[in-house]
């Protein structure tokens, strides 16, 4: 698994979405995903939303993944 097989999992389930991701040892990941569909929700909830695109790639092929989830409003007020 790498950076852009994440980015185009998530891009699938997700395809409003802007995704960036990083990640160089192929099992830990970092992932900044921003979309709409995270307004008001839980962080909870738009981390099982990402989740949800990379099915059972969580926990085997993906070990780790740091999750930053913000709406497009969030994400300009940074």
């Amino acid at each position: 698994m790498d950076s852009q097989a994440i980015h185009n999992l998530i891009q699938s389930g997700m395809p409003d979405a802007k995704i960036t991701v990083h990640g160089a040892d192929g099992v830990h990941f970092e992932a900044l995903v921003v979309s709409a569909a995270f307004a008001g929700k839980m962080p909870l909830a738009r981390h099982r939303m990402v989740y949800a695109t990379l099915g059972e790639h969580m926990g085997n092929a993906i070990h780790a993944l740091a999750l930053r989830t913000l709406t497009p409003e969030e994400a300009d007020r940074q």
